[in-house]
């Protein structure tokens, strides 16, 4: 009888849920030393990392809430927002499409 080691999942903070949950279901945010804000699709890019779920209704309530300026202690434009809110929304429609790689 052949056993198979169980592989750990790596598990992340939602900021939005305030939930652990797989890494690969969620998108990170990252903030540089120049401060510019932008999405990390790889999870590789160097900076202060902060992961929110791939849902569009969390977005805009983080949007409303904050969130995102409390977690990486700077201003987060309202352009950076709609940017996160389509890559999330492409995900999403992905993930829907093509199902859980």
């Amino acid at each position: 009888m052949i056993f198979l080691k169980k592989r750990k999942i790596p598990m992340r903070k939602d900021l939005l849920t305030n939930t652990m949950q797989p890494k690969k279901e969620l998108v990170r945010v990252v903030i540089d030393k120049e401060k510019n804000i932008s999405v990390d699709p790889t999870g590789k890019k160097p900076g202060r990392g902060a992961y929110v779920s791939l849902d569009p209704e969390k977005i805009e309530a983080a949007k409303e809430k904050g969130v995102l300026e409390r977690s990486l202690g700077t201003k987060v434009p309202a352009e950076f927002y709609d940017e996160l809110y389509s890559y999330v929304d492409h995900q999403k429609a992905r993930k829907e499409l093509f199902g859980d790689k």
